[in-house]
C-alpha cells in the first residue's frame, strides 16, 4: 500500500477520501474537530506539493437524499480556518457543475465536495456512482480510517477506475500502530473490552484469546459472563442467548492460558439515571430490583494493577453508562491507568474515544485512533475492505 508521499502529486487532481463526519450542536458548529485535524497533515502535504485538493466526506445518515442539517457547508469553514486558506465548497459530489469547478482549478487550491450519502450509490457501493467520482481526479487517496471498514463506492468501487491510488498519511499510521501492538507488542499485552453487548464484541474476543495475554472485561457484556457465572444479575442488561458463547470463550481462555478479569463488585442502580440513587454491592449481591451501570472500586483497583504491569494494551468500550456522572468512574477510572502506565496504548471506538477526552487524560495514551468499526474490524482479525482495495491495485 502505497502512501501519499510516495507518488508525484504536483499539478494533479488528487481526489482525498476523508472523514469529517463531526458533530454539529442545533447552531450547525461543530463541537469537536479531532477527524477534521487528524487529516491536516495529509492536506498540508498535498498543498505544499502543488496538488489540486478534491475533498470528499460523508456527514451523518441521510439515506441517499438531500438534507440541509448534513450539509458540509459548516466543515469547509472551519476547514479555511485550520488551512489558512479558501476552501471552495462543491454544490454536490457528481454532475457537470462539480466537473467544471474542478477543472478550474489551480495548484494548492481545496475544494470540498457535498455528502457522499446525499446519493444512494456511495453506500450501495454503486459502480456508475463511483465512476461520477473517479472523472473528477488524476489521483484517488484514502485518508479515512474511520470508513475503511466499510463497502462504500468512495471507499472501494472507485478504486477500480483511478489509475493512481495510495494512503493518506493516517490511514497509514493507523494500520502501523495497530499492527505494532498485535504483531510484535511488549508483553505482557492487555485487552480491554467493554460496551453493551458480548455478540457485537464476540469475534473480537475470539480473535484476541489468540493474541493476548490478559483480557479485561467491562460495561453490560460482563453481565452476560457473570450470569453464566452463576450470579444473580437482577435488572441488569443479560444477553440470554450469549450465555454458552461467553462461556466458550472463559474455556478456550483457559486452554490458551490467557487470564481473563471481570467484575467483582458494582456500582448499581434502579435505572440508568442521573437522578437515581446508586450504591456499592459485591458481584455476588445484586440485589433483584437493581441494575450493574460502572464497576466498582474494588474492580477499578484489580484492574489498575493489570494495567500497570501491561507491556501494550489495547482498548475498546466503556466500563459503564459513564455518559451519566454517578457511574462514570470506572471508565474514567480506566482511562486514566491506561494513560498513567508505561504501556504503549491504543485506545479504539467512538465511546472509549470521548471517555479519554472526558478524563483528561488524552496526553498519556499512545495512540487514540479515530475509527470505532473500522478498529473493532482489525481486533475480529479482519481486513479492512478500503486496505484490500488499495493493496489491489499494487498486485
Amino acid at each position: 500500500m502505497r502512501s501519499i508521499k510516495e507518488i508525484e502529486i504536483s499539478g494533479k487532481r488528487v481526489f482525498i477520501r476523508v472523514d469529517f463526519n463531526v458533530p454539529l450542536n442545533e447552531r450547525s458548529e461543530i463541537t469537536d474537530d479531532t477527524r477534521i485535524r487528524a487529516v491536516l497533515p495529509t492536506l498540508t502535504h498535498a498543498i505544499s506539493h502543488g496538488a489540486k485538493l478534491i475533498l470528499a466526506s460523508h456527514l451523518g445518515r441521510p439515506k441517499g437524499v438531500r438534507v440541509d442539517r448534513f450539509s458540509l457547508k459548516p466543515v469547509a469553514r472551519h476547514l479555511a480556518q485550520l488551512l489558512d486558506r479558501k476552501v471552495r465548497m462543491a454544490p454536490d459530489c457528481i454532475g457537470s457543475e462539480v466537473r467544471e469547478m474542478v477543472d478550474r482549478m489551480e495548484a494548492g487550491d481545496v475544494l470540498l465536495l457535498e455528502n457522499l450519502r446525499f446519493h444512494e450509490g456511495e453506500q450501495e457501493n454503486d459502480d456508475t456512482f463511483a465512476r461520477g467520482l473517479s472523472d473528477l481526479c488524476d489521483i484517488y487517496i484514502n485518508d479515512a480510517f474511520a470508513v475503511a471498514h466499510r463497502k462504500n463506492a468512495s471507499v472501494e468501487a472507485m478504486i477500480r477506475h483511478v489509475p493512481v491510488c495510495g494512503a493518506g498519511l493516517l490511514l497509514m499510521e493507523e494500520i502501523s500502530y495497530f499492527k505494532k501492538a498485535m504483531d510484535d507488542p511488549k508483553r505482557p499485552l492487555v485487552a480491554i473490552v467493554g460496551g453493551a453487548k458480548v455478540s457485537s464484541k464476540l469475534v473480537a474476543l475470539e480473535n484476541l484469546l489468540t493474541r493476548v495475554d490478559k483480557i479485561v472485561i467491562g460495561g453490560a457484556m460482563a453481565n452476560t459472563f457473570l450470569k453464566k457465572k452463576g450470579h444473580d444479575m437482577g435488572l441488569s442488561k443479560v444477553e440470554d442467548g450469549m450465555l454458552e458463547r461467553a462461556d466458550a470463550v472463559i474455556r478456550e481462555a483457559g486452554r490458551r492460558k490467557v487470564d481473563v478479569y471481570l467484575p467483582v463488585d458494582a456500582v448499581v442502580a434502579s435505572r440508568a439515571s442521573a437522578d437515581a440513587e446508586s450504591r456499592i454491592v459485591s458481584v455476588q449481591e445484586i440485589p433483584p430490583d437493581q441494575m450493574v451501570l460502572d464497576i466498582g472500586p474494588e474492580t477499578m483497583a484489580l484492574y489498575d494493577t493489570v494495567l500497570n504491569a501491561a507491556g501494550t494494551i489495547l482498548w475498546n468500550g466503556p466500563m459503564g453508562v459513564f455518559e451519566i456522572p454517578a457511574f462514570s468512574n470506572g471508565t474514567i477510572g480506566i482511562a486514566r491507568s491506561v494513560a498513567d502506565s508505561s504501556a504503549l496504548s491504543m485506545v479504539g471506538g467512538g465511546d472509549t474515544d470521548a471517555a479519554v477526552h472526558q478524563s483528561g487524560s488524552i496526553d498519556g495514551i499512545g495512540y487514540l485512533s479515530t475509527g470505532g468499526g473500522a478498529f473493532l474490524t482489525l481486533l475480529e482479525g479482519r481486513q479492512l475492505p478500503a486496505v484490500a482495495a488499495l493493496q489491489q491495485t499494487e498486485a
